[in-house]
């Protein structure tokens, strides 16, 4: 059960809070969706450049005439697109929302009929408000009160509303709060289980909803079944062991996260490490502490298609093929389980991720006999009720088919939770959250605070996109970006090169002048290695989600020819 991936990193608050509150991890409905909505909200979120297909989506809404909300601490070209910006602090989400809330049940906007069918603590959720008025938060989230009372009215009187968010929302120790007070907006003003309404938080990667679905969650197996279960458990272990596998009882524990494998690296409890196509030593936070981690193994293999920075430390590297050199499926955001065919055949030895793990599986006694994906596809489906009536051969026949498929030829429910939740009776719940704040705040020595993101022409680690030359030479050198007032108060001129410090560590890199980032802030981009912006990063973790704080370090910025000079 030792076994994590890139949701860790992105959205497990997000599914920590849904799965509490709705019963289900994956989006209530699918972002296109937003054709028929009147209203929408995007919190911390920048689909112009990370989720720009969607972002088509909500450029076209607004040109019908729809509302949009935009909410982020740094400023974005959505803007232009959006009836209003609230620009907020970095980490006061919850007052923000709180107090839109605060309103909506102060003056009446909810929807009694919804709350009363569908949902429960209510009563509790209302108590809680109370001390959340707009005049209240103001100070603390940087909105006034009247913006508040005005997207609450808004938002609330809208016939369907769709709340979209990104890792701005759930890169927090308090992610999972952040993404409890989303529901609890969308459940009280019933903007669930209709056309054009719904809880969409907006996936990167296009496999990053598979991957939860398969199972690549330490307390999860297949579907989002818990591994506490005996009843689980004993389904899992009976299929496996009629399929080559062993036929012992599965492991009752949930497994560790991510970063605590790291630490547990560190105390020398876990001494070997298997890393498919991720990179740690780039993406993990305090990534020292990660690299650290990662040169003590005793063994470390590493399957990719590049040798990344992680693979730099392995003993053993498996040779990967791409996206386009093998057939299989993925599941993107919209629950959209899409079929990939190979288009070129991969280069030298590289070989299917599958192909690789079932020749180390006979290695290590398994008897593994699959000889193509169509049939651990099968197997998946014995398990797996997100996929009743999607088979191999239709998705080869139509390319692509939405989960939940009510028949063979239904194309798939944008829509779900219509007629209920799935919990018990049926019903959402409204989960208060409280004011917590960021777990590195600034202070004298440390006085701004840095955010971390991707950027539109470097994904993530940049271990594909900087080998393009095309987006390299776009963007080809580390930047972060500040607003003009930061600058000229350090003395840096734009282009010039500025020291970032945290309690982690330290990187000189160009300075970028941004008047979309908010004054004494600093955004840096974590693509680029020379430069890396996980080299500062926090490693408190949210306690829910246990996803860690990447949205918010307390650092000092200096002006190096004035550090040059004084040295």
């Amino acid at each position: 059960n030792n076994l994590d991936h890139c949701t860790r990193l992105c959205h497990a608050s997000s599914v920590a809070a849904l799965m509490e509150n709705v019963g289900s991890g994956a989006v209530t409905a699918t972002f296109n969706e937003i054709e028929n909505a009147d209203v929408a909200i995007v919190i911390g979120a920048n689909p112009i450049e990370n989720h720009p297909v969607a972002a088509t989506y909500f450029k076209q809404f607004t040109k019908r005439g729809g509302k949009l909300i935009v909410m982020d601490p740094r400023g974005q070209a959505l803007k232009r697109f959006a009836s209003h910006m609230l620009q907020f602090r970095p980490g006061a989400d919850v007052s923000m929302l709180n107090a839109i809330m605060h309103v909506i049940v102060g003056e009446g906007l909810y929807d009694q009929q919804y709350i009363d069918a569908y949902t429960e603590n209510w009563d509790a959720e209302c108590a809680h408000l109370k001390g959340f008025s707009p005049e209240k938060m103001a100070d603390i989230c940087g909105i006034d009160a009247e913006t508040l009372r005005d997207v609450a009215r808004v938002f609330a009187s809208g016939k369907a509303g769709m709340i979209f968010w990104g890792m701005g929302v759930s890169q927090h120790i308090h992610g999972t709060d952040n993404s409890r007070c989303l529901i609890s907006l969308a459940l009280m003003t019933g903007h669930v289980g209709r056309p054009g309404t719904g809880l969409h938080p907006l996936r990167g990667q296009n496999n990053v909803q598979g991957a939860s679905d398969a199972g690549l969650i330490p307390m999860f197996l297949p579907d989002m079944q818990t591994v506490v279960s005996d009843e689980v458990r004993s389904k899992f272990a009976e299929i496996w062991a009629h399929d080559g596998g062993v036929n012992e009882p599965l492991d009752p524990n949930k497994g560790l996260t991510v970063t605590e494998i790291m630490d547990a690296v560190h105390t020398g409890d876990i001494r070997g490490m298997y890393v498919l196509g991720e990179n740690p030593a780039m993406s993990d936070p305090d990534v020292a502490h990660a690299r650290e981690a990662l040169a003590k193994l005793e063994h470390l293999v590493v399957q990719d298609i590049f040798i990344t920075e992680t693979a730099n430390y392995a003993d053993v590297i498996l040779p990967a093929a791409a996206f386009a050199e093998k057939s299989g499926t993925v599941t993107n955001t919209n629950r959209q389980v899409q079929m990939g065919r190979p288009a070129v055949s991969p280069p030298g030895e590289a070989r299917a991720d599958w192909w690789i793990e079932v020749e180390l599986a006979k290695r290590l006694g398994l008897g593994w006999s699959y000889t193509h994906p169509s049939e651990v596809f099968a197997e998946m489906k014995l398990t797996m009720k997100s996929f009743d009536n999607i088979s191999w051969e239709r998705l080869e026949s139509e390319n692509a088919v939405t989960y939940p498929s009510l028949s063979p030829i239904d194309p798939g429910q944008p829509i779900v939770f219509g007629d209920g939740f799935p919990r018990l009776d049926g019903r959402a719940r409204f989960t208060p959250a409280d004011l917590i704040a960021p777990d590195d705040v600034p202070d004298a020595e440390y006085p701004m605070i840095l955010t971390t993101g991707r950027q539109l022409e470097h994904w993530h680690t940049g271990s594909m996109t900087r080998r393009s030359k095309v987006l390299d030479s776009v963007e080809p050198e580390a930047n972060c970006s500040l607003h003009p007032s930061t600058l000229r108060k350090l003395g840096v001129a734009p282009g010039g090169l500025v020291r970032l410090t945290t309690k982690r560590g330290s990187i000189e890199i160009m300075a970028r002048e941004d008047r979309a980032v908010a004054p004494n802030m600093v955004f840096l981009p974590f693509a680029f290695v020379e430069a890396a912006a996980n080299l500062l990063t926090n490693s408190a973790v949210d306690p829910f989600g246990k996803i860690p704080e990447f949205k918010f370090s307390a650092v000092k910025v200096e002006n190096v020819k004035d550090q040059i000079a004084a040295e």
